[in-house]
């Protein structure tokens, strides 16, 4: 599931050249997630067993988003929040501190938000699902380090804009040049990499 037509167009591709058939892509956005309980179910039960929300929880309105999960999860089923950690552009190393520059310059502004990764936002995120009524909350961590090349590197600035914010496709040729020229030389850039997943379990049905 997700609002942007031209994502799901991407993953039907993929799951095409895979073979994938038991797939269905859904355009909607997490206000659009009530109406899954129609879609997938027949109102017996709970229609779904696990529900994943990569980095992008912090686009949407979890407290609202989270009780409705919950109403629509399977007993025994989760809900698992992804992240890679904290953006590009907050990292401790060269190449991302001449990225968060260029990046300022380009903005106008200070780049402070952590695009809900930090510690903070993930005990935030806590205290919502335990509020919406799942029975445990667990945090599972694996840092790791991952080399980007800058294709790899500016697809995902694309992915971390917000839209009003992308460049014109015909002015990202020129970004991307002037980015390349902003960032220390060589071919690629070592990530550090701090991946996480706060898992929300409902309760399972007793006896």
């Amino acid at each position: 599931m997700d609002p942007e037509p031209d994502m799901l167009r991407l993953a039907a591709r993929e799951g095409a050249r895979r073979g994938l058939t038991n797939v269905t892509w859904v355009l909607g956005a997490d206000r659009d997630v009530p109406a899954l309980g129609a879609l997938l179910g027949d109102g017996a039960s709970p229609p779904l067993a696990v529900t994943v929300i990569g980095a992008a929880l912090h686009w949407m309105r979890h407290d609202e988003l989270f009780p409705v999960l919950r109403s629509l999860t399977r007993p025994g089923g989760a809900v698992a929040v992804l992240s890679a950690g904290a953006p590009l552009w907050l990292h401790d190393t060269d190449w991302s501190r001449a990225l968060r520059a260029f990046l300022q310059d380009h903005f106008g502004r200070e780049l402070r938000a952590t695009c809900g990764t930090d510690a903070a936002d993930l005990a935030r995120y806590e205290r919502s699902f335990h509020a919406a009524g799942f029975a445990s909350v667990t945090l599972h961590e694996h840092p790791y380090g991952d080399s980007l090349t800058f294709d790899r590197l500016i697809g995902g600035l694309w992915s971390a804009f917000p839209p009003a914010e992308l460049p014109a496709p015909a002015d990202r040729p020129a970004f991307a040049a002037r980015l390349r020229a902003a960032l220390p030389g060589g071919d690629t850039y070592r990530e550090p990499v701090h991946a996480t997943a706060l898992v929300a379990t409902v309760p399972r049905a007793a006896g």
